[in-house]
């Protein structure tokens, strides 16, 4: 559906250790009566409870598995069970997608009510869901690693009604036929005249497109086909530039690389997360970012809400 919402919870925005104010990496995007989550780390169910976004969720995706991002699926499993859950829970994720559920239903077998499902991704695998898709890209993080992306359906164009006025369409339910594109017969017998949906439809619009680096080096320019033209661009931004040797060291990005990114993607807001604990201050993040990327930059704190709006 065209009109539904779609709105990012940052529930946990720190890098690899905890701060007095941010958890672990956590992102649940909401789009209409759908909630998928990017990435669990521990102390996630706090953060949902707080944010009081519930715990309703249709499928978890795993950038990779380093603890910080899947602890908390453990608690939270076990709290889905406890409060009734019985509809499949599926976890997506890199190699390892298996063994790591195996594992989770091991420690959860006496709580279990739900089935848990695993699927491996890579490089351009893609998910269906209604009305949009989540496709996964490679990460350079050291070891295998996916970022994601939600990218809705294309938009139909712009009904023109006083085009499908002025070709004889009477206003009514012959006007959502067209919409939804469905021709349509005006008149009966030899007077009958046909319209199209191209007559009166503009061209179809853009859907809104969500991008998720997880943890990883600066790799935009292996996604640009898959990732340009992002509304949210969610990045790694772990250092400022002052340590970009550490950030390469550890396959991490600079603030600046995210930046960079952004600009060659085309994204409308960049959104720097999973910031060192090693910073009480990360303003210096938004001005490395600003030197290479003109639109509107994000540094949230937990618990902060986004919605993308439509594109005109």
């Amino acid at each position: 559906m065209s009109g539904e919402t779609l709105h990012v919870y940052f529930l946990g925005t720190a890098g690899a250790l905890p701060t007095p104010s941010r958890n672990p990496p956590c992102i649940m995007i909401r789009r209409g009566s759908d909630t998928l989550l990017f990435d669990c780390g521990e102390g996630a169910q706090q953060q949902m409870m707080r944010s009081r976004c519930g715990f309703t969720v249709n499928a978890i995706f795993v950038s990779h598995w380093h603890a910080d991002h899947f602890l908390g699926i453990f608690g939270l499993v076990q709290t889905m069970s406890f409060n009734g859950r019985t509809e499949p829970l599926t976890i997506y994720g890199p190699e390892w997608v298996h063994e790591f559920v195996n594992t989770l239903r091991h420690v959860a077998r006496f709580n279990l009510k739900f089935p848990l499902d695993a699927v491996e991704l890579g490089h351009g695998s893609w998910v269906r869901f209604d009305g949009y898709t989540v496709t996964a890209f490679a990460a350079n993080h050291g070891l295998p690693s996916l970022g994601y992306i939600l990218e809705e359906d294309p938009r139909p164009g712009r009904f023109n009604r006083e085009q499908a006025i002025a070709l004889g369409v009477p206003a009514g339910p012959l006007f959502g036929r067209l919409q939804r594109g469905e021709p349509v017969t005006i008149g009966t017998g030899d007077a009958a005249v046909g319209v199209r949906p191209e007559q009166v439809m503009g061209e179809p619009r853009p859907g809104r497109k969500i991008v998720y680096t997880g943890d990883t080096r600066a790799i935009y320019s292996t996604i640009l086909d898959l990732a340009r033209n992002a509304d949210l661009l969610i990045h790694d931004a772990t250092y400022d530039d002052s340590e970009s040797a550490r950030a390469a060291e550890f396959y991490h990005a600079t603030a600046t690389q995210a930046g960079e990114a952004a600009a060659a993607l085309n994204a409308k807001t960049l959104v720097l997360i999973h910031t060192s604990s090693r910073y009480t201050d990360v303003q210096a993040h938004a001005s490395d970012a600003r030197k290479k990327f003109s639109g509107t930059i994000l540094i949230p704190n937990d618990l902060d809400m986004v919605e993308v709006p439509f594109r005109d």
